[in-house]
């Protein structure tokens, strides 16, 4: 699965500017290090019951940055998400993953940018052993069918997903929330998924309808923005 990512400044709408953003990806990164361990906790299925209203945000977060901190309150705000699953996967099947440092890591990073209680920070793929978003979601599914997940994603990854294995597939599991990203918009409207499944976008202002509505089904949210990326904090040495 891919991670995703926020820039710019845009009011919410509904619900007003999120909070100011302050850069302290890189020296979260390297105080959660030192210390970082796998425990069986980390990759356990977590806790949901039926009717529940559960985000999915996937990705290697190498390093998680508060762009997607603000991807997942908006999810949470906009959706009006029980929780969010803030899933860390042990590899990105589309990406290079020889430097790609300990899921430990990257999961003890993940949560030195939250204390929100309802973002859960999990490594469950590894857990129950799914290479690909499609598998993880059959699983799911298959464990909790009464849990109304929810696939959460950045806009860039809407412009690429036709690249995923079963994109199809998993429009038709789950509903999606595409959050907006700098720069990515017009290609990830453009995209061959947002053309293929236009006709079940439904408008940003009945958001907090499609944990409920049957898939397919895709929103596009607007959000203050955030210029941090992965990318950019492994060239500037982050991680």
């Amino acid at each position: 699965m891919l991670s995703f990512l926020l820039g710019g400044s845009r009011k919410d709408s509904p619900g007003g500017l999120l909070p100011p953003l302050v850069s302290l990806t890189g020296s979260l990164n390297r105080m959660a290090r030192p210390t970082a361990q796998l425990t069986p906790s980390d990759t356990r299925l977590p806790l949901a019951f039926p009717g529940e209203r559960i985000g999915l945000m996937g990705g290697t977060f190498n390093p998680p940055h508060l762009g997607h901190l603000v991807c997942a309150q908006t999810a949470l705000r906009r959706l009006q998400l029980d929780r969010l699953w803030w899933m860390v996967t042990p590899g990105n099947p589309l990406k290079e993953n020889n430097h790609l440092p300990p899921l430990e890591e990257r999961i003890a990073a993940s949560r030195a940018l939250t204390s929100d209680p309802r973002i859960v920070v999990t490594g469950l793929e590894a857990g129950i052993e799914t290479a690909y978003t499609y598998e993880t979601l059959c699983f799911l599914k298959r464990r909790l069918p009464g849990v109304r997940f929810v696939w959460v994603m950045g806009a860039d990854n809407l412009a690429g997903f036709h690249r995923w294995q079963h994109w199809r597939q998993i429009a038709n599991l789950v509903p999606i929330a595409v959050v907006d990203r700098p720069g990515s918009r017009h290609a990830a409207l453009a995209s061959p998924a947002a053309r293929t499944f236009a006709r079940s976008r439904l408008p940003e202002s009945q958001a907090t309808l499609i944990p409920t509505t049957r898939p397919p089904a895709w929103t596009f949210l607007t959000t203050r923005l955030s210029g941090e990326s992965s990318t950019a904090l492994r060239s500037n040495g982050a991680t």
